[in-house]
């Protein structure tokens, strides 16, 4: 097929569509919504917590986190319980189980489910490449975001965490994948006012969530590979 990327050993193909197209022939998935799913269960699995994927931000979210005896996180975002703001998790306690509705990251991470999932980001980025270099074939997927009608919006903060992750990978990478990681060395030297700048930046910074950008854009800073084990992503240290 054309828009597998089987020939190449490193593969990055953006959001559902490019799960789709990779999954066959990928044995590792990479997840990456910087802003902010990816991030938030990178900080959340970092401290000892998991986190459990669930597409839909409506009231049967209630019903599955009783289900799987976990918390539920504020559907939306919110700095005073845990939310998709990273700020809300970072002291979340040890051996909390908190369900994260996200219509991308969790919605993609789901469609990933049968081989091997991580959620990736800045934060993690050298990490995730090297747990997942221990596989043959790894698939990238920088989620992006929804416009009004529901198609893709590409966006930057997730091609740079995709880029900053496929940088690290060693072997053959597509064309996609080389793209993303040039972006990625093209903006390394001025993430922080890169993403600040970008269209989902700004959104945070106008809604009073700069800090969250601020703790998205540092890079390398963790050693935490969040990886779906089951119903939850729990963390493996690097």
């Amino acid at each position: 097929m054309f828009f597998d990327q089987q020939d190449y050993r490193i593969r990055c193909e953006w959001g559902l569509n490019g799960i789709e197209a990779l999954k066959p022939h990928s044995e590792v998935i990479v997840i990456v919504d910087v802003l902010s799913f990816s991030t938030c269960v990178e900080i959340a699995t970092h401290a000892g917590a998991e986190i459990l994927p669930y597409r839909f931000r409506d009231d049967s979210v209630i019903d599955f986190g009783a289900s799987k005896n976990a918390l539920v996180a504020q559907r939306n975002r919110s700095r005073d319980t845990y939310s998709l703001s990273p700020q809300s998790l970072t002291k979340i306690p040890r051996g909390t189980r908190l369900v994260l509705p996200s219509p991308n990251g969790s919605t993609l991470t789901l469609a990933a489910a049968g081989k091997v999932v991580m959620a990736g980001c800045l934060r993690n980025a050298k990490a995730v490449a090297d747990y997942a270099s221990q596989f043959e074939s790894i698939a990238v997927i920088p989620c992006g975001e929804r416009w009004e009608d529901g198609s893709i919006r590409f966006a930057l903060e997730d091609l740079l965490g995709a880029g900053a992750i496929i940088r690290e990978l060693a072997g053959t990478k597509s064309p996609e994948a080389l793209a993303a990681e040039a972006t990625f060395n093209n903006f390394q030297d001025d993430l922080e006012r890169t993403i600040l700048d970008c269209a989902s930046g700004r959104e945070l910074v106008e809604r009073g969530y700069e800090k969250d950008v601020w703790i998205a854009c540092a890079l390398n800073v963790s050693g935490t590979v969040p990886v779906l084990e089951g119903d939850a992503y729990r963390g493996v240290a690097q």
